[in-house]
């Protein structure tokens, strides 16, 4: 038979969903494995939210929709970054697709020719380098260590374009790192791009999520100039835990937003109907569940942290937002444990896992091969639990 094509054989499985799948595997032969893997909160999706797709089946609402959403999903998006962000787009300027990493996806589809580059800070959402590769670009990465808070300055990012650069990826709140960045720190960013003509494909699914009373700051808010050249990327997953109803979407100039819908109605189409109806109540309805996670999540952060500073040999930042944290096991590096000698992120991980039953994420696929990502998208007892059997399996 004749061979796959070059970029399929170049893409690399997703390590989040990798390790995702193993400890389900593990939990389905009867072993007792704690997840932090997969980015998923553990709340139910809102009563109201779910109402409102089930009466989306009843009257009827499961018939294709406009390839860039139904008008109410669409204005119920834009009201939102009204009042939330003070960014403001015409309905007209948003398209909704299959979740925020479709939407990502998309975004680079139509941008990116063969051989562009685009820019991204390391540590990085993990499928954001293998996007670029699929669609013909090739991946910048720049390095923002630990020592500078997981963030890059403004003369890393000068550095790093050229003539062949076309956009510079952000996600802000970051996964994996949870940091974000300041008001300040992004208008010193946007002016680099403004110089060089960049897009900037802004990833904002987090926004809600920040802690010890941060303000999110849109890239699109800091002027009209940095609005024409941003995609901003959001979506319902995270904020309204909604993952399994796969509702992003993306706002951008009417160019841009008809190359999305065009590029979108020769391959997935719109959304599920019914998702889209849910998620246009999500926005639109009432927003107090958003701030009870937040809080939730807060609170498990701040346990996390400081248990886990106080375990030998193993380290983290206070995150400002998302729902991770990045444990250092560069003290770790040469020692064996779980039988196996660590010599970075994935062989603790899988340590970890098979001997002490729990599952974190090795960041080499984020760029950091030292780390390892937690989340605490999992409930106060899994994260007790989880730092228990860490004590345990370092002293072993």
């Amino acid at each position: 038979m004749k061979p796959i094509s070059k970029i399929a054989r170049n893409v690399r499985a997703s390590t989040t969903l990798a390790v995702d799948a193993m400890a389900k595997q593990m939990k389905a032969d009867g072993l007792d494995v704690v997840g932090f893997g997969a980015g998923e909160p553990d709340f139910d999706t809102p009563d109201n939210i779910k109402q409102a797709g089930i009466a989306a089946i009843r009257e009827g609402k499961t018939k294709y929709t406009p390839i860039a959403g139904i008008i109410p999903l669409r204005k119920a998006v834009a009201d939102r970054l009204l009042a939330d962000c003070g960014v403001k787009y015409d309905y007209t300027q948003i398209v909704v697709a299959s979740g925020a990493k479709h939407s990502v996806y998309v975004t680079l589809a139509i941008l990116t020719d063969p051989g562009d580059e685009i820019i991204i800070p390391a540590p990085y959402w993990v499928s954001y380098s293998e996007m670029v590769g699929i669609t013909g670009g090739v991946p910048v990465i720049i390095s923002a260590p630990e020592s500078q808070s997981f963030k890059i300055t403004p003369a890393q990012l000068e550095a790093a374009i050229t003539p062949k650069t076309k956009a510079f990826i952000l996600n802000n709140p970051s996964n994996p790192t949870g940091m974000y960045y300041t008001k300040a720190e992004l208008s010193e960013i946007a002016q680099v791009c403004l110089r060089h003509d960049l897009y900037v494909i802004a990833d904002e699914i987090y926004d809600k999520l920040l802690y010890d009373g941060r303000e999110f700051t849109s890239f699109a808010s800091l002027g009209e100039a940095v609005r024409e050249r941003t995609i901003l990327i959001n979506g319902v997953s995270k904020s309204y835990a909604m993952t399994g109803w796969r509702i992003g979407y993306a706002a951008a100039n009417p160019e841009l937003v008809k190359a999305m819908s065009n590029y979108l109605s020769h391959s997935t189409g719109a959304p599920s109907t019914i998702s889209q109806w849910a998620a246009a109540e999500a926005l639109s309805g009432p927003q107090d569940s958003v701030e009870h996670m937040r809080q939730a999540f807060e609170a498990r952060r701040n346990y996390l942290v400081e248990r886990m500073n106080n375990i030998e040999g193993v380290s983290c930042l206070k995150p400002d937002g998302a729902f991770y944290v990045m444990m250092n096991i560069e003290k770790l590096i040469g020692r064996t444990l779980g039988g196996k000698e660590i010599r970075n992120g994935d062989d603790f991980a899988l340590a970890f896992l098979e001997k002490g039953l729990v599952a974190v994420v090795p960041c080499s696929g984020f760029g950091s091969p030292n780390f390892v990502r937690w989340t605490y998208a999992t409930s106060m007892e899994n994260i007790k639990e989880g730092l228990d059997r860490l004590e345990l399996f370092l002293k072993a």
